[in-house]
């Protein structure tokens, strides 16, 4: 059975009226019984009884009208699934994060997206740094992922800056200098610092050591952890002190404290993708993040 054979037999099932049916579908009535004949030949059937005044379903009509319903409802479904792709309202898009972007800007595009795109299957992963973001942007890992600016000048990645945001000290709450509105990042040289890792590298972990570096120190000991969440909670349990992007201060925790530094010490953040493959819905989900990120 034809898609076209079973939308004609079911506007007739409704009319039980041929010139009716035709009139609905646009057709010459000698076309749509011949339409219908043909369909009964490949059936085997009479699906419906005619008369010169009346028309209805035989028992074999009725039975096979869920199955007809079914093959029209199915092929709308699919019609407009299409629809949706073409203009990138389906599908599935990939974003990675950086581990300081995971409790600001992941769930913000989260929600936005399932708000705007509904049909959109969105596969997010955070708690990564730039290193494995670049890998899995040039493997198809990921269509899109939210990175710090040494993705930049990688062939085959293309850089949207996306915002600039200072660095901030995370201390224990009972630190001395956790109750200061502001403090002097050298005020920090004598502590242990809890960093991003150095293998790979992040970028977070050379940005705070040239941080160090321009206040005049190199931290004694560094203890480098994989994940931002596990920062702070060392920080939290007085393993030491950490510098992090203001935006961390969403990650919420007892027994930690954010200060302002009194130096300008800033990071950038940007959107990473694969150079000329972004599909309809990886341009929405892109400027949906855009939107989410920017003052």
């Amino acid at each position: 059975m034809e898609l076209r054979q079973a939308r004609y037999f079911l506007t007739l099932a409704e009319e039980c009226h041929f010139g009716r049916a035709a009139a609905r579908l646009h057709v010459a009535q000698p076309a749509l019984s011949q339409q219908i004949k043909t369909l009964e030949r490949e059936l085997g059937v009479s699906l419906f009884q005619r008369s010169t005044r009346h028309v209805e379903l035989t028992e074999a009509g009725r039975h096979l009208t869920p199955y007809a319903r079914a093959l029209v409802t199915e092929a709308e479904r699919a019609r407009v699934h299409m629809a949706e792709l073409a203009t990138g309202r389906a599908g599935r898009v990939s974003v990675g994060f950086i581990g300081t972007a995971t409790y600001d800007v992941l769930p913000r595009v989260a929600r936005t997206v399932r708000s705007r795109l509904p049909h959109l299957t969105l596969d997010l992963r955070g708690e990564l740094i730039t290193p494995q973001l670049v890998d899995g942007l040039l493997t198809g890992t990921y269509d899109l992922a939210v990175s710090r600016a040494s993705a930049a000048g990688v062939e085959g990645v293309h850089i949207t800056p996306l915002r600039t945001e200072p660095l901030i000290a995370v201390l224990p709450a009972h630190h001395p200098l956790a109750a200061d509105r502001r403090i002097s990042l050298g005020a920090l040289a004598d502590e242990p610092f809890v960093v991003h890792p150095s293998q790979p590298r992040s970028a977070m972990y050379d940005r705070v050591l040239s941080a160090c570096a321009r206040a005049g120190f190199r931290p004694s000991s560094l203890i480098e952890v994989g994940e931002t969440a596990t920062l702070v909670v060392l920080v939290a349990a007085g393993h030491g002190v950490a510098l992090v992007p203001r935006s961390v201060q969403s990650l919420r925790l007892d027994g930690v404290t954010y200060v302002p530094l009194a130096e300008t010490e800033t990071i950038d953040l940007i959107l990473a993708r694969r150079a000329h493959r972004d599909s309809p819905a990886v341009q929405h989900v892109a400027s949906i993040i855009e939107e989410c990120v920017r003052p």
